[in-house]
């Protein structure tokens, strides 16, 4: 029903005239790193033509050098950022940005929508991921998402908690093999789902309800029974196995 309702609102964001209507709120600011101008003018349309926020760009850049050199003049709200750019790639420039500005919050709009990409780069703090595929609708759905401090998975991004459906659907041969194998209990097997998130144990604390400490105490026992001495590690385990 949430969902429904979320949906319901981000489809009111363009009036039936698909022209701008200013409303009482707060300006989201903006900065486009695209190396594309065709794009650039294509996000500007559709963010022009929003109902339910008021966007102003206040700035564009076409490589990562161009972008670091216009972050020192001016710190948007929102980043949208391409994850291949010259002068200094999407990913790198993700990382100095984030830590950097850490109140920006940054929407990646790629054509990449390979698993260990968007891993990363939610490892190094994006807030969101979508595919430049999509349509005006999700994204705007991601920038209101990210802008309301949330994160973002775009359709296609193959990024996902599992449901409790798509666990049960899980071949035995991981639950009979992995687990015994490991001595995994049920707690891990969710925690560790949530790592391969990129999820920090705040996070993760926060959605299941127990303590950072806790956590913390799960995510030791977890690569001491896996064997594994980093999160990269972990991961890749996870994979390898089918969990996620």
């Amino acid at each position: 029903m949430e969902i429904l309702k979320k949906k319901e609102r981000i489809r009111s964001f363009f009036n039936e005239n698909d022209s701008f209507k200013k409303i009482d709120m707060d300006t989201v600011r903006i900065v486009i790193a695209d190396d594309h101008q065709l794009f650039i003018e294509g996000i500007k349309t559709i963010l022009g033509r929003a109902n339910n926020f008021k966007f102003e760009i206040i700035g564009e850049a076409h490589s990562g050098k161009e972008l670091l050199e216009l972050l020192k003049e001016i710190q948007p709200d929102l980043l949208l950022l391409d994850l291949n750019m010259p002068e200094g790639d999407g990913l790198n420039m993700l990382s100095i940005v984030k830590k950097k500005y850490k109140k920006m919050q940054v929407l990646a709009l790629t054509m990449y929508d390979e698993v260990k990409l968007v891993r990363t780069a939610f490892n190094e703090g994006v807030d969101g991921y979508i595919l430049k595929s999509t349509g005006k609708l999700e994204l705007l759905e991601a920038i209101d998402e990210v802008i309301d401090g949330g994160r973002f998975f775009g359709d296609g991004v193959k990024i996902h908690i599992m449901s409790e459906d798509e666990r049960a659907a899980m071949p035995s041969k991981f639950d009979d093999k992995f687990i015994k194998k490991y001595n995994l209990t049920k707690r891990e097997i969710e925690i560790l789902r949530l790592i391969t998130m990129a999820l920090s144990n705040k996070e993760i604390a926060k959605k299941l309800f127990i303590s950072d400490q806790t956590v913390s105490v799960h995510r030791k026992n977890i690569m001491r029974k896996l064997q594994v001495s980093n999160t990269a590690a972990l991961i890749k385990m996870a994979y390898d196995n089918s969990l996620v």
